[in-house]
């Protein structure tokens, strides 16, 4: 057997270059996300890291073929299979027979039926090897999901949907084109969530999440951005008494912003606080991290912040936790009634798949995506097009 590693700035490029010299029967063992260092650490490149095999047998006394064994010759007969046929767009697929009074479909269309019919069933079987009787252009964008690491059940989706558009379209289609037509079905996906930044229709923001993902952080972030670029009067409440540092950390984000802090204890010192600030624009609302599976800890912070009707509350997810651990928080602070997450620690991860993960599979939307400590950069106002261009590796930063 002979193995290679290819290094590329995108997976087509790199599925081009093993078809190129291995073949069509070649196996892709491994790939992942590799960064090149820049100069002094800037300007960081990512590229994918891609192994692959071939028996070497298989290379010497096989032909390359294409990956599906029927071409479609005419674009008039596609249409006239999907019409006749009903491939349903955006669902897991499945193909009806004609109705009885429809013409005789002929044995060229009744084979395409088959193929896509053998094409969906192995989809239903969601594994987690890139399907060799793909059209190579889904190939590469399957192999992709993959890596992305997004979920079954949305990835047969997507894939369904573009074998669809490849069927309706064969003699027109390039990798290129299904790439972008990939990312029209996710950001439409993606439409119906509530995206984007906080709009000040409530005084008192505040931000809640397990220890360690950076909310205190983040919360400097939007008073930065909504002093410097909204020009409004900010002020900060900490309930987060269990760590000294947490509040020297604060503190000194408040010094530096010009903008009063007040530590609340309990649900007096909170209330008193709010009377304090009464003449500001915003509040923003630091809180404890503490363990996330500790249903005690959501218990004790209804005790000291007034959860009403002039608040609204963001749950702060690390993308470089694992997703069941994301699903797990979110259960736990649902009782607090979460308008929007933010994602942190974008920077830190090369995989972005569980954010759109958990946005489709909970039903709820982000406001924010930041990459990096740096205060008041590193954090970008979420929207569907954002989320979906990180997924294909675009540097927020840039």
């Amino acid at each position: 057997m002979k193995v290679k590693k290819y290094e590329a700035a995108s997976m087509p490029e790199a599925m081009k270059m093993i078809r190129a010299e291995l073949g069509n029967e070649a196996v892709i063992l491994n790939s992942k996300i590799v960064h090149k260092n820049g100069f002094l650490g800037f300007f960081r490149k990512k590229n994918i890291e891609v192994i692959a095999a071939i028996d070497t047998d298989i290379q010497k006394t096989k032909k390359q073929e294409p990956l599906t064994k029927h071409n479609i010759h005419q674009k008039q007969k596609n249409q006239e299979l999907l019409k006749n046929h009903n491939v349903q767009q955006g669902s897991l697929g499945f193909v009806e027979q004609a109705p009885m009074n429809s013409p005789k479909p002929s044995a060229d269309i009744l084979n395409q039926i088959s193929e896509l019919k053998s094409i969906i069933t192995s989809m239903q079987k969601d594994t987690l090897h890139v399907q060799e009787h793909y059209p190579l252009p889904i190939q590469e964008l399957s192999s992709f999901l993959v890596e992305e690491e997004l979920n079954a059940s949305i990835r047969n989706e997507l894939i369904s949907s573009l074998l669809v558009k490849w069927y309706e379209n064969k003699e027109e289609l390039n990798g290129d084109d299904l790439k972008q037509y990939l990312r029209e079905i996710l950001i439409d996906k993606l439409k119906h969530l509530s995206f984007g930044a906080i709009t000040y229709q409530k005084k008192y923001i505040s931000v809640a999440g397990p220890t360690g993902v950076g909310k205190t952080t983040t919360l400097a972030k939007i008073a930065a951005e909504s002093i410097l670029k909204d020009g409004k009067k900010v002020a900060f409440i900490t309930t987060d008494t269990y760590r000294i540092a947490a509040i020297d950390q604060l503190k000194t984000y408040a010094k530096i912003l010009n903008v009063p802090i007040e530590v609340s204890y309990n649900i007096d010192d909170f209330k008193k606080a709010k009377e304090k600030f009464r003449e500001y624009d915003l509040v923003l609302i630091d809180t404890a991290g503490r363990n996330f599976r500790n249903q005690q800890y959501v218990d004790d912070l209804k005790q000291i912040i007034d959860f009403n009707e002039e608040l609204e509350t963001y749950l702060v997810l690390g993308l470089t936790s694992k997703y069941s651990d994301m699903i797990t928080i979110y259960k736990q602070f649902s009782l607090l009634n979460i308008i929007k997450v933010i994602f942190t620690k974008a920077d830190e991860t090369s995989h972005y798949g569980q954010m759109i993960n958990f946005m489709l599979m909970n039903n709820i939307g982000a406001a924010y995506i930041t990459t990096g400590q740096n205060v008041p950069d590193d954090i970008h106002t979420a929207t569907p097009e954002l989320v979906v261009e990180t997924l294909f590796g675009e540097d927020l930063n840039d």
